[in-house]
């Protein structure tokens, strides 16, 4: 059974956390804290398969050594509050042997974490059987301060400062700059959160595909899937160690009832799907009668708020609603049912194509931004690879190779990227920041021209809203009226 389970949250000392504590675990080894003086052993933990960190270019060697990076990590948050470490549980296939499993996780840390600049701490750990269902999954630790390029800790945060009509550092009450605090990376947006939940989805349907396999998963939650049912709560290892052993926590006694519900969900979606179809097989049957023009239809809506109304209050804001409605049909020359259902789907098109060019332009922004800044990589060692290129004597020319490894490192793995991932053939910086220019030229435009769209579509949905809710009521009444009729 295909699982998708793909949880993040942040390792934090206001919570009582310590990164050192966390590797530990995951790793299911011993590790000494220097921030809290203290060890942290896990080595009888057990069902730990695979571990390793995966290191960026720019990252020093030794925070290959997990000890030695979350402690120089601790180090360098000096706040109390400080935020440590993301940490990821994300669920793997039963589908997959255990090699695939390991392999598809390496891969995705790879892409999405690692090229990012972040050095991430893996570990693959046994799947334990939860319900008869084995549930293998990995961890992730991953740092959120970025690295310079000289592989020192960068900064979390820059500010950026409010300025005035001429320029100038605005001040405030008490005298200081007024300024934003602006992150460096975009590892903390929800939408890069939504990009790696969906790049994950996507990477291992891939894998589903490449090897035949009819089952796929989706990150997306059980609403937008159009699915009617309550998801379960993430249990965690604690609480399902303890169910094992027949000890019932709340957690689990929840998920129990929750299951139990979606079960009786299902039952009574059936019986409803049945019964909708029999109703429409019935409404067919029934004689319709010919469609009211829309003055007739918000003329009833109108009357139909009034009945319920009960207060002058309420009646003058639905004569306000009417009034509008009226004004904007006439304004935009609707006076059909049939021409505000196509102006309408028209409409929504345009506001959805608007929106999905938005997407695109936004997405090769980006990644004009990573080719950018990998192409300045090349430009800046440039001189050093020429250097090195022209020593002639292999003992001086290893030294200097030697000196400059993590430079040259970074030069290779710059070109590599911009290759393989970007399809680079040739760099060209200024023409890559002209066409960024460009698109966010596009962008300004096409936001001038989305607003207004969209909220004309607001305007025209609910006057459609009131036209269909009049047209619904109708229809009972029209079929009465049919009864009444003699029959001959």
């Amino acid at each position: 059974m295909a699982l998708y389970h793909f949880h993040v949250d942040q390792i934090k000392r206001s919570a009582g956390q310590s990164a050192i504590a966390a590797a530990a675990y995951r790793a299911g080894e011993k590790l000494y804290s220097e921030y809290y003086g203290e060890t942290n052993d896990f080595t009888r933990k057990g069902g730990v398969l695979h571990t390793e960190i995966l290191l960026p270019p720019n990252a020093p060697a030794e925070y290959a050594d997990r000890q030695t990076l979350w402690n120089a990590v601790e180090k360098v948050e000096k706040n109390k509050k400080a935020q440590l470490a993301y940490s990821f549980d994300i669920a793997l296939q039963n589908e997959l042997t255990q090699e695939e499993n390991t392999a598809l996780a390496r891969r995705f840390v790879r892409e999405h974490f690692v090229s990012k600049g972040m050095i991430a701490d893996l570990a693959v750990h046994e799947p334990d059987k939860e319900n008869g269902i084995q549930n293998p999954h990995f961890h992730v630790m991953t740092t959120m301060r970025p690295l310079n390029p000289d592989g020192t800790w960068g900064n979390k945060q820059r500010r950026e400062y409010a300025l005035d009509e001429n320029g100038e550092r605005i001040r405030d009450e008490k005298g200081d700059y007024v300024f934003n605090a602006v992150h460096i990376a975009d590892w903390h947006e929800p939408e890069t959160l939504e990009h790696w939940r969906e790049a994950w989805c996507r990477m291992v349907n891939d894998e589903f595909e490449r090897k035949g396999l009819d089952v796929r998963i989706d990150h997306r939650s059980y609403e937008a899937q159009g699915i009617e049912q309550i998801p379960t709560v993430h249990e965690g290892p604690l609480v399902q160690q303890m169910e094992k052993r027949g000890i019932r926590t709340q957690k689990g006694d929840l998920n129990r009832w929750i299951k139990a519900t979606n079960r009786l969900i299902a039952t009574i979606k059936k019986k409803l799907k049945s019964l909708v179809e029999w109703i429409a097989a019935v409404k067919e049957e029934l004689a319709k009668a010919k469609e009211p023009d829309l003055a007739d239809l918000l003329i009833r809506y109108h009357d139909m708020r009034n009945a319920g109304a009960w207060s002058n209050k309420a009646k003058i804001g639905n004569l306000k609603k009417f009034v509008d409605a009226f004004h904007f049909l006439k304004e935009n020359q609707i006076f059909t049912v049939e021409k505000l259902e196509r102006q309408t789907h028209e409409l929504s098109a345009a506001v959805d194509a608007l929106a999905a060019q938005s997407k695109a332009s936004t997405s090769r922004i980006k990644q004009l931004d990573n080719m950018i800044t990998f192409a300045e990589h090349i430009h800046r060692i440039q001189p050093v690879i020429d250097a090195m290129n022209g020593i002639h004597w292999k003992g001086r020319r290893e030294k200097f190779r030697a000196d400059h490894q993590d430079e040259i490192d970074l030069y290779y793995t710059s070109q590599r990227i911009l290759k393989e991932k970007h399809g680079v053939k040739k760099i060209d910086i200024p023409g890559w920041k002209k066409e960024q220019a460009n698109l966010r030229q596009e962008e300004a435009v096409r936001a001038a021209q989305y607003d207004p769209l969209r909220e004309k579509l607001n305007q025209m949905l609910n006057v459609k809203y009131c036209v269909d809710t009049a047209s619904r009521e109708r229809e009972p009444r029209n079929r009465e009226k049919q009864m009444e009729q003699p029959q001959h």
